[in-house]
């Protein structure tokens, strides 16, 4: 080795060069947000699983700040809530169901362009579909639908919020962020 190996450092410090774009911030604050009022919720209901509006509300909640995403993680998160809550009541085992509606979801998304957000519904259907009790109840099951549920409004409420409070200030213009996916 050289000495010039000890010394020059600018290849290393490249490794270590971060920024945090403004995109990434409001992505950071939107999910903090969803994750602050979903627990506040598990907190103030514990007899209620909102531990899976938590989930739900990370799930749907997008990196682009795109309402039209927002709506589509929605829609996918509830049409995989249904697959679950229908196929719940099949009396076939946990695995078949889990398979079947893996299938059901990704075609039915598919058949309606849900495209990306199709992740989003097959997470919705392991949460509806997976029981750690052993007797099934089905008062459970629409619990966690429901759970599900309020995790998408949660989020889409957070990302029209700060949508709109982004246009309402300009901030788009002041950090230079006009790429952030917008689509009305």
């Amino acid at each position: 080795m050289s000495s010039s190996d000890f010394t020059d450092t600018s290849m290393n410090n490249n490794r270590f060069d971060f920024h945090l774009s403004a995109a990434t911030f409001l992505y950071v604050l939107r999910c903090l947000t969803g994750v602050v009022v979903c627990y506040v919720l598990y907190r103030q209901f514990p007899q209620y699983p909102f531990h899976w509006s938590l989930v739900s509300v990370v799930v749907a909640t997008s990196p682009e700040s795109s309402n039209h995403l927002a709506y589509d993680r929605m829609k996918a998160n509830l049409l995989g809530g249904a697959v679950g809550l229908v196929l719940y009541f099949m009396d076939f085992p946990t695995l078949l169901l889990l398979c079947a509606g893996i299938v059901a979801t990704i075609l039915i998304g598919t058949l309606i362009r849900l495209n990306n957000a199709t992740r989003a519904a097959m997470a919705a259907l392991i949460i509806v579909l997976l029981q750690e009790e052993q007797v099934k109840d089905w008062s459970l099951v629409l619990q966690r639908v429901a759970c599900v549920f309020v995790g998408c409004i949660v989020a889409l409420l957070i990302t029209l919020m700060f949508n709109m409070l982004l246009k309402h200030f300009n901030i788009n213009k002041l950090w230079n962020i006009d790429n952030l996916g917008h689509q009305d």
